[in-house]
């Protein structure tokens, strides 16, 4: 008798099952974070390196050993830890993320986010490395940052087009929300409103303008990294205004060139020479088409505000002093409010697909200091403030609390990369050891 086990074909109604199963009743609408840092070697100012004694890897198992983690690996190399829901893992330059399990509040994100940090304080401190609330490298530039042995990696590296896309891979660092949603017409509406948001959200949280230890004449070289690492795959899904579906969001994914796919544990190099429909229609060197591949594929996709049995947004710097909460209060404030929906599409409705889509690409350079049509963004973005407040203050959690931090700055027209610079300039003097010091964790 065969042992080989035979692969199940997928369908389209497959997929879409995948979906649906996010819909939930709306009292039972979560929020979750992932949070990426840089980690940097204290004494030099440099990336820290995954392999070396006192590298990013030994610290997993220092912290995994102290704090009862489970390793998540690859070929046994360490490229994470897990606890229960939450997960500590390495993106491809050593970037460490911190995915948490959704919480129906912010504080209770807060307080793991914080516990966390303190727990693992003591093992950073003795491997002489802090993590940086920064949107790019400070100082080492992809050139100097090996890839983790992580096998998805190389190929994704072998195969993203872009001219920044090693920048993108190599030097980042963001933050994501994740939100639910209660039906497919509520995800939708959802996911749209959140595309529209995503360009004044990335210009009030730019957070790059220095990389490789110099100005780079871009509040936000993140977000400019983004928009040259892969246009198949980046940016917005569709035109954000037309009628759209789930079936609509599958079928961009399987138009979309194929990466590689798992087999037996190992990755078989596919390099975009087909994409998943015909996949689905033909195979791949006798190989068929599972759903397992098609949540590859789904997460080989990056585009703004990304849709599976969730809504994942995710075209943020990372940031810190409060900020990173205000990026989640925000997005809550309005995804999770009626009233608060109507404002934001209002708000919106005057702008067309082609307003937002030029917004998109002006944000990295300009931030605030943008237009779209012949308004200032600074003046819609306090109108989106002012809308997530008061959904925030009407469900009477006490939410709007982490909002103060983004008032005190988008207010007055005023990013996080306009302090940076702003000190690059004067009192730091250009010591990339002072920008260091002022973004650490």
């Amino acid at each position: 008798m065969s042992n080989v086990k035979t692969e199940q074909r997928l369908e389209k109604r497959d997929i879409i099952k995948l979906f649906t199963s996010g819909c939930k009743p709306a009292g039972m609408h979560k929020t979750g974070i992932e949070y990426e840092r840089l980690p940097v070697f204290d004494v030099t100012s440099k990336a820290a390196d995954y392999g070396s004694e006192f590298g990013v890897c030994n610290l997993l198992r220092a912290f995994a050993k102290e704090e009862n983690w489970d390793y998540i690996t690859d070929d046994y190399n360490i490229i994470g830890l897990k606890q229960g829901h939450d997960t500590i893992t390495l993106e491809p330059g050593c970037q460490m993320e911190l995915s948490i399990e959704p919480e129906l509040t912010i504080s209770a994100l807060v307080k793991k986010v914080n516990t966390l940090d303190k727990s693992m304080q003591p093992v950073l401190k003795h491997m002489g490395i802090s993590l940086l609330n920064y949107g790019v490298s400070p100082l080492s530039t992809h050139k100097s940052i090996n890839l983790i042995p992580k096998k998805r990696y190389k190929l994704m590296a072998k195969y993203l087009w872009g001219i920044l896309s090693d920048v993108m891979m190599r030097e980042t660092a963001g933050i994501q929300g994740c939100f639910d949603f209660e039906s497919e017409e509520d995800a939708i509406r959802k996911f749209r409103i959140a595309n529209k948001l995503v360009p004044f959200m990335t210009a009030m949280f730019a957070n790059s303008p220095i990389r490789g230890g110099v100005e780079t004449g871009y509040k936000s070289f993140r977000a400019l990294s983004w928009l040259n690492t892969d246009n198949d795959r980046c940016g917005f899904v569709g035109q954000i205004d037309d009628n759209f579906t789930f079936e609509d969001y599958i079928d961009y994914v399987l138009q979309t060139p194929m990466i590689f796919i798992n087999r037996d544990g190992q990755p078989l190099d596919i390099n975009g020479k087909i994409n998943f429909e015909e996949f689905m229609e033909k195979g791949w060197e006798g190989h068929d088409a599972t759903i397992e591949d098609f949540e590859l594929q789904a997460n080989l996709y990056f585009p703004e505000v990304r849709l599976r049995n969730f809504i994942e947004i995710r075209n943020h710097d990372c940031v810190n002093k409060g900020l990173q909460y205000s990026i989640i209060a925000i997005y809550k404030g309005i995804l999770y409010n009626k009233y608060a929906r109507n404002e934001i599409e209002e708000l919106f409705e005057k702008f067309s697909y082609r307003d937002f889509a030029e917004l998109r690409y002006n944000v990295p350079k300009n931030a605030l200091a943008c237009k779209i049509q012949n308004y200032p963004i600074t003046d819609i973005v306090k109108e989106i403030l002012y809308i997530a407040e008061k959904a925030l203050i009407e469900e009477n959690n006490g939410e709007e609390k982490y909002l103060e931090p983004i008032k005190e700055l988008a207010l007055h027209g005023v990013t996080p990369a306009d302090i940076v610079l702003r000190n690059w300039n004067g009192c730091w003097n250009k010591d990339i050891r002072k920008l260091i010091q002022y973004v650490k964790s």
